[in-house]
């Protein structure tokens, strides 16, 4: 399974200047979260790994490749925020669109892989009758039924409420211990940074740059019970003031 590797990278839209010269690696089956004060460009990162955006300057590195030709290889899954779910087709229909999309063979089972999810009895649903919890899983299946090596994962439980949200992270972190892969993780939450990652990247305001990079060493599998521990709450504390210090 491939890592990842930002050299330098900056990007400019006009005249403004999101990000300078970003340096990180990222190993195979790590699970990072970036974190920052808004609009500091955490998502335009995510977008160019993605291949959806192109770098000012810099390069990035996908197993020796690029961006482009590791999407072009379906070694990268995206979900966003917002479920990226057609009205028409159901639940299982949603995840098969993407293997139309792909055309990729070393896919996972669909129907399996909902079941796995949580989703057995809700595989003939459409989006409205499914609650934003579920849709969500359906958009996280969708962007790992191609079995891709990395996932990258734009604030995909931003909306929901908190109680929902935090069900979603411990479940997330079940779904890669069976299913490894590479996690590039953005979102606002210090808690569920925390909670999910390896390690917590904390982007400066901007122009974006790595204002610091903080492990997480606590033992895998994290469920929301170790939310009241004082080891994980000593790691918020630490990612929360260096989020603070951004701002100074």
């Amino acid at each position: 399974m491939p890592g990842i590797q930002f050299e330098k990278v900056g990007k400019q839209f006009g005249q403004v200047e999101v990000l300078q010269d970003v340096n990180l690696s990222i190993k195979s089956s790590e699970f990072v979260s970036l974190v920052g004060p808004s609009g500091c460009g955490k998502t335009t990162l995510l977008r160019i790994l993605a291949g959806l955006e192109h770098s000012t300057s810099g390069k990035v590195i996908v197993n020796d490749s690029s961006p482009e030709e590791a999407c072009r290889r379906h070694l990268v899954g995206v979900a966003f925020q917002r479920p990226a779910l057609v009205a028409s087709r159901t639940a299982i229909n949603n995840v098969k669109l993407t293997l139309e999309i792909t055309g990729s063979t070393n896919n996972l089972s669909p129907n399996k892989l909902l079941q796995d999810f949580g989703l057995g009895d809700f595989l003939d649903h459409y989006p409205h009758q499914l609650s934003g919890g579920m849709q969500q899983r359906v958009n996280i299946a969708s962007a790992l039924v191609h079995n891709p090596s990395i996932l990258l994962l734009d604030e995909p439980f931003g909306a929901l409420d908190e109680l929902t949200r935090e069900s979603m992270g411990e479940w997330l972190g079940q779904v890669l211990l069976s299913t490894p892969k590479t996690v590039l993780f953005v979102t606002h939450s210090v808690e569920e940074a925390t909670l999910l990652s390896d390690r917590v990247v904390v982007l400066s305001k901007l122009p974006g740059r790595i204002s610091d990079v903080l492990e997480i060493d606590l033992p895998h599998p994290r469920k929301n019970e170790v939310r009241l521990k004082d080891d994980y709450l000593k790691h918020v504390a630490r990612v929360r003031k260096s989020l603070y210090n951004t701002l100074i």
